[in-house]
């Protein structure tokens, strides 16, 4: 006599992979945004950090006007944050506190754009590095030619420009509720609370005057 018939083992199911959400059009697909614990492998810690809730587009700009008042010539400052965050608006606050000519509008089309100032201060260059891929596309953009004589602000420029300038201010933005992520026009002037994380990277903002004037800055705006 045979003994039970022993049933076939099964071959799993073929493992489906996760539908990805498509890039829109003309854009590349976004760059993930690294959450606030991580350091992009730096090692050094931040000189400065101040985490801050911004809850409406025109509490953004008057953090911009803020920081605009501890920029100098030379500075330069990557802001990121997924599209909508205020990146934007940030530095539309920025371009009225150090009083440059010209609306400040995205660049993305444009890539760079140059806003002279109307009065004895430094120029602001705004650029957008959501296009570029490598650091041989923004050694292209001849970016460090205006650096010592301007203000730069890059979106977009987290992992491509930091070697721009020996310090550097990064900012990061994220909405602290889903639907200001959307990727709509109209997103960034939405008013829904955000938070904002200004870090100072290098010499420059460890000098410990500038790293409390920081601090005093923006301590009220929280």
């Amino acid at each position: 006599m045979t003994g039970p018939q022993q049933p076939a083992p099964q071959r799993p199911a073929p493992q489906r992979p996760a539908p990805q959400r498509p890039a829109q059009p003309g854009r590349p697909p976004a760059r993930s945004q690294p959450g606030i614990t991580e350091d992009h492998g730096r090692p050094e810690e931040p000189a400065v950090e101040e985490v801050l809730r911004v809850p409406t587009a025109e509490q953004m700009r008057a953090l911009g006007r803020r920081l605009a008042g501890l920029l100098r010539a030379g500075d330069l400052v990557l802001l990121s944050g997924p599209l909508g965050a205020g990146k934007t608006t940030l530095t539309q606050g920025i371009g009225a506190g150090l009083g440059v000519r010209g609306a400040v509008t995205s660049p993305t089309f444009v890539i760079a754009r140059v806003h002279p100032n109307l009065s004895a201060g430094p120029d602001l260059v705004h650029a957008d590095a959501y296009r570029l891929g490598s650091r041989a596309e923004v050694d292209d953009l001849d970016l460090d030619t205006d650096l010592a004589t301007a203000i730069t602000v890059v979106e977009w420029g987290e992992g491509l420009v930091e070697d721009l300038a020996p310090s550097f201010l990064s900012v990061r933005i994220w909405a602290d509720e889903p639907s200001a992520d959307a990727d709509l026009d109209d997103a960034a002037e939405a008013d829904i609370r955000r938070t904002v994380q200004v870090r100072g990277w290098g010499e420059r903002w460890r000098d410990p005057a500038v790293a409390d004037a920081t601090r005093l800055a923006l301590a009220d705006l929280n």
